[in-house]
Formats: C-alpha cells, structure tokens, sequence
C-alpha cells in the first residue's frame, strides 16, 4: 500500500501549517504496526517499493497502492500518521495546476514542494526513503487556454522541473485539448504528446546524479478531468478490453517513435474507468460483474496495473474487491476532506452547546465564515452544483463533491477554526456531548484509543477514511 496526497501550502510556511493546533493530530497513537514479512519492502527506496507493490498485485490481487488527493494540511498530516501506523509508503503527488514553475494555485514550484513535504515527512518521523513524490495529471491543462504549441512547451518544462525535484513517480495526462486544437482529441494526438513529456522527462534524467531512480509513469486516456466531475447523471460505462489494448499499442508506438524503449518497460499504471463516480449527492457504486472482462485481460506487457480515480466513497469491501481486480492504485480526496469537514461542523454544534449562554466567551462562526467565501467567489463550485438558493445552500455545505475544500485556507476561515479549536481545549469535549456529535471518535476515547483533544478528534476521523483504503490495499490490521 503507498499513501498519495497533495499537500496545500500557499504563502504560509510548512512549520506554521503543522505546528499548527488547526491541523495538528499528533496527539494520535504513531505507533506502526508490525509488517507482514509477505508485503514488499520499503527497503530499496519508493520507487522501488511501488514496483513491487504493482508485480505483487499483478500475481495475486493482495496488495495495492491508495493515493490521497488533497490539498489541506490536517489530511497530510493524518496520511503521514497513516503510514507510519503502517509501516508504509507515504507518496504525495501535486497537479500541473497545483505546482509548477510558476508557483500553481499553491505559489510554489516543484523543488519547494519536493522541500515541504521532505520537511512533512521528517517533522513526523517517517523516513526519507517512505516518500514518493509524484506528478498528478503532469499535461498542459494548467495551460488549456493557451496554443498547442506554448502549452505543451510549458508543460515539458514542468516535467523537467520534476525530475530535477525528485519526483519518482509521473502521470503523463495530455488528453485535454488546448487553445487552437479541436475540441475532442485523437488517441494518437494524445499519445504523441504523452511521448514528448516522457522524453523531457528522460532527458532530465540524464542530468540528475548517477544512480538516481528513473521515473515511473502512468499514461491513458480515460482520465477524469482534475478537480473531480462535475454530473450528477448516469454511472459511467467501464473501460472495454479491446480499448485497453488500442490504447497501449498507440502509445508504445509513439514511444518508440520517439525512441523511448527504456521508458516504456517503466510504464506501470494505465488509467482505466471501473464504472465508478460520485456526485453532489449520488455514489455510483461499485461492481465487480461490470468489469470481470477488464480484470481478467490484464495486459502482460508492459508489466502494469489499472488506476482508479474517483473512488470516493466506497464501501470498504469494495475497495477490497477493487485491488483484488487489479485496479491496484486507488485515489481519493474529496472523501478526506469530507470527513475533515464533518469533524469541524460536528465540533462547532458541541461548542455551540457548551458556550452557546456564554457571554464573555465569543463561540467561533466557522459555518459563518465558509460560507461568507464560498458567496464571495464562487469560482471553485458554481458549475458543479444545481438548484434553487436552498439547495445550493446545502451542497456548498453538504456535497459530496466537497468543493468547500477550496476555501479552508482563506484567512477568515482558518480564523475561526483557530478559535474552535481554542475554545474546545479550555472547556474540552464532554463525552455525552462527543457520543451525540462524533459517536466513532466518542468508541474510541471509551476504549482509550484515542485522547479527548479537538486536533485529535479531526484526525481520527480522518484517519477512519484512510484505514479503509489502508485495508483494501493489504495493510496490516490495526
């Protein structure tokens, strides 16, 4: 199993962020489990690891890798608990949005993003060579608007930049069309400009000190747009078999064509859709019949297995199913910062009734304030959720989309949970107030699993989430 996160960090530095008692969960047990003496070992390096993880899948289904797609601090720093609980691979990968030369939506490049997270990983205790850093949806959709020609020039840049940061890990994604091309892609366009990141990324290589790990990358052009879909409509139809294999000759044909035989045996993920999706307020789930065809033909060369975005949301038994069909890396994000988001909503209702009479105590209006930024720009949801005034009400809360995870980082916001939080740790959590609010947490303080401090409470809910993809993908019970 490898974690796979992206870490927000913006103008405000990493030792600010986890030091932070907003996000900070450390009052959470960190021992790591025992690791089954079967799994693969960490031993060799990430890169390594995560090879091994994918030839142990492609044999028998029992290992897989999940990869955590967030943006905010508290899910970070819960996924490096997580894979210390363990004793696993934390692999974090950034957007070509989220970073790149020019800073991303984050206002860093990948080198000081290879940086923080290093930085993360260490603060925590988690060993530099458990961290694979990878580059998610690595194209010219940072540049969409731009001409074919400016966009994919960026683009090689930023996978130069990459490599040059350490990143081991490669999703080539070129499947968007830019600003002069037409406005649905051939495969082999697709393709071709696949091989022209790969080879910027090779020839970067070439530059990096001797002995260091060539990348491993991810190509296909089922690929969900970043930033997760926007329909509440039908459930999506699988990948079929025979799309597999059109799509791997088209690509090892622009390989080759661009002379990158050694790159293609590091092909190790091909993105496929398992007729999975969630939106506003639906969860397509799923089923293993649907897919039968494309779990049974996994292709033998190269030596790769399926990735699977969106799966948010699934039960627990299938995302076991999932890996044991060879969809061997799961991603996940918006489910994280859901559960984030309940922990802080199911943390404002106790302060409200331990303060709510309280008149030299000022409670926090964290609703109040996400809400106020979500109205005040309504970039990050305005078209992906429908209704009237209360229905969008309750989906910029509520969705399952969670696009709310956009405006935590506002000063406002993080403010008032600031405040929450301080507030919580004066008067702290009354357990029948906590069996009422966050019944899961409330098990395992009565256990003594778990210790009544607010930043711990946020983290262990995360921390539930993460521990069902930590299942599915063979990680050793808790």
């Amino acid at each position: 199993m490898i974690v796979i996160a992206y870490y927000f960090i913006g103008s405000t530095s990493v030792k600010r962020i986890l030091s932070s008692r907003i996000y900070n969960a450390k009052a959470m047990d960190e021992r790591p489990n025992p690791v089954e003496t079967d799994r693969p070992t960490m031993a060799e390096g990430a890169s390594e690891y995560l090879r091994s993880v994918v030839q142990r899948n492609r044999g028998d289904g029992t290992v897989g890798s999940y990869a955590v797609c967030s943006a905010h601090p508290a899910v970070i720093d819960a996924a490096i608990q997580q894979a210390l609980e363990d004793g696993t691979c934390l692999h974090v990968e950034s957007t070509s949005s989220q970073v790149n030369q020019f800073g991303g939506y984050t206002g860093m490049t990948p080198r000081q993003f290879a940086d923080a997270i290093r930085v993360a990983a260490a603060s925590a205790g988690l060993p530099a060579g458990c961290v694979l850093l990878g580059a998610d949806h690595l194209g010219p959709f940072a540049w969409r608007s731009e001409p074919l020609a400016t966009a994919m020039a960026k683009a090689c840049d930023l996978a130069r930049l990459c490599v040059h940061a350490g990143y081991q890990k490669i999703h080539l994604d070129t499947s968007m069309p830019c600003g002069d091309d037409v406005k649905i892609l051939d495969e082999k366009a697709v393709a071709e400009r696949a091989a022209t990141l790969c080879r910027a990324a090779e020839e970067a290589c070439e530059e990096m000190p001797t002995g260091s790990p060539r990348p491993l990358y991810v190509i296909g052009t089922e690929v969900p747009p970043p930033g997760g879909e926007v329909a509440e409509g039908e459930c999506p139809a699988p990948t079929m078999v025979e799309d597999v294999y059109r799509t791997l000759d088209i690509f090892r044909s622009a390989f080759r064509a661009h002379g990158l035989f050694a790159a293609w045996e590091n092909v190790v993920g091909l993105v496929v859709q398992p007729a999975v999706e969630f939106g506003d307020t639906r969860v397509f789930d799923y089923d293993r019949q649907k897919v039968r065809a494309l779990s049974a033909e996994l292709p033998a060369s190269p030596a790769l297995i399926y990735e699977a975005h969106s799966t948010d949301y699934q039960a627990p038994a299938a995302l076991a199913e999932m890996v044991k069909d060879h969809f061997a890396i799961l991603k996940v994000g918006p489910w994280l910062t859901f559960a984030y988001r309940e922990a802080i909503f199911a943390l404002s209702g106790i302060e409200r009734e331990i303060l709510g009479h309280k008149r030299e105590v000022r409670s926090s209006q964290v609703r109040e304030a996400l809400e106020f930024e979500m109205l005040r720009n309504s970039a990050y949801w305005r078209s992906y959720y429908r209704g009237d005034d209360d229905e969008l009400r309750l989906s910029r809360a509520f969705s399952f989309s969670d696009r709310c995870r956009y405006y935590w980082p506002q000063p406002s916001v993080q403010e008032e949970v600031k405040r929450l939080l301080h507030n919580l740790d004066l008067f702290s959590c009354p357990l029948t107030l906590l069996s009422q609010y966050l019944p899961i947490e409330y098990e395992a303080i009565r256990q003594g699993a778990l210790e009544n401090h607010a930043a711990a409470l946020i983290g262990h809910h995360i921390r539930r989430v993460l521990r069902f993809y930590g299942a599915a993908c063979g990680a050793p019970a808790g």
